[in-house]
């Protein structure tokens, strides 16, 4: 009796236990494939990204002097910008937005460009405008800000009686150039503006791994930018940070051995929360939730660079900057678009709460990542001079005449 039960009972027990291996097997599957899709995100996080087209040119009119691109949350924004194309022509500036379709936008060309310019179609649009430091006729000079890695390119704009300076740092797969457009600005205020170059962004030393580590080590070299001002003379300097030169700047107010120098930040786009980031980009790109808390997971340990190529795990805890709020000591002017599209505003309204003595938020709408400027430049000069007047930092008669 006993044995027919055994029997009996046999061939369930080998359906469930070949159930329970094919479900163990999927689940492995799909646990290996969520690991490798979190590995790649990670590396591709920290890996220094080479610019890459977000648009297409589909028609040039030279003789009208218009270009026709491709509709994108980008493309369709009122304001001058800049596009990165490929030819005989390697960078154009756009003007107004002349006419639209649901497909396509029609847009000024402020570059010139002849009949006999070939130009591929492929084409990445830009909020830098400027791309170089003579297109804004005032006198600089290039020069080398001394590192622990060696020597980091930077441009110097003398203004004023060269007391108080303004170091921009730029932001994640840009250069310097990004940072142009803010220099006329402190120039018409009698502020010396230096436009620094940081660790593995294609102008400064690299690192041993060459990667990113989001502003935990980049913040060094502005640090060393910084000691180059004071001993230029400077007696106070602002720093202003785009996107991950946010992140950065926020660092070197924490840790700079020049605290005393630095009198505010000004920051455009910033990224503060690299959490709260990654998490917004993976649910733009559809992947599941577990799979980004998995990348964050592999950043974050050591056991893991191996895995990234990043010469360490990047200290998120001391990255956080909302957690460490209590420690800023100086005034920040924060200019954040709502709809930024890639660096979610959320950490900067966090900020404002968490230190309101010490953050002022300007929230705008419709401008996307680092692109105020272009969308609204007489907004966005004004609230600078007003933050820098009101903090003592130019003359009211200074921001009179600008």
């Amino acid at each position: 009796m006993v044995e027919s039960r055994r029997a009996a009972s046999t061939p369930y027990a080998v359906v469930v236990r070949t159930a329970l291996a094919v479900i163990s097997m999927a689940l492995g599957a799909v646990l290996a494939l969520w690991g490798g899709i979190a590995v790649r995100m990670a590396r591709k996080v920290v890996t220094p990204a080479a610019r890459i087209p977000d648009c297409r040119i589909l028609e040039l009119d030279t003789s009208a002097q218009t270009i026709t691109l491709t509709r994108t949350p980008d493309t369709e924004l009122p304001g001058r910008y800049g596009l990165f194309t490929s030819g005989t022509e390697r960078y154009l500036k756009v003007g107004s937005v002349l006419t639209e379709t649901p497909e396509t936008v029609k847009r000024k060309l402020l570059t010139h460009v002849g009949p006999q310019s070939r130009i591929a179609r492929d084409a990445a649009f830009s909020g830098w405008y400027y791309e170089r430091p003579e297109e804004l006729h005032l006198a600089f000079s290039p020069e080398l800000v001394g590192s622990a890695l060696g020597p980091c390119p930077a441009w110097l704009f003398p203004a004023g009686d060269g007391d108080t300076w303004v170091i921009q740092v730029h932001g994640r797969g840009a250069t310097r150039a990004e940072c142009l457009r803010a220099v006329p600005v402190f120039h018409g205020l009698g502020i010396t503006s230096l436009v620094v170059s940081y660790r593995n962004d294609g102008e400064a030393p690299r690192s041993r791994s060459g990667t990113y580590m989001l502003g935990a080590t980049e913040w060094r070299d502005v640090d060393a930018a910084v000691g180059f001002a004071r001993r230029r003379g400077a007696k106070k300097v602002i720093v202003m940070g785009w996107s991950m030169g946010g992140a950065i700047s926020l660092q070197l107010a924490l840790n700079s051995a020049h605290r005393d120098l630095i009198v505010g930040l000004i920051l455009d786009s910033p990224a503060i929360d690299w959490r709260n980031i990654l998490d917004y980009q993976a649910r733009e790109l559809k992947l599941p939730a577990p799979i980004t808390r998995l990348a964050i997971t592999v950043l974050g340990a050591d056991w893991a660079t191996a895995l990234t190529g990043s010469g360490a795990a990047i200290p998120f805890r001391r990255l956080d900057v909302l957690a460490r709020a209590a420690e800023l000591r100086h005034p920040i002017l924060v200019l954040h678009s709502d709809d930024d599209g890639f660096v979610p505003s959320d950490a900067s309204h966090d900020l404002v709460v968490a230190r309101p003595d010490l953050v002022e938020l300007d929230v705008f709408s419709v401008a996307r990542h680092t692109k105020l400027w272009n969308y609204d430049q007489e907004r966005w000069t004004g609230r600078i001079t007003r933050w820098l007047t009101q903090h003592g930092l130019v003359t009211e008669n200074a921001a009179a005449d600008r």
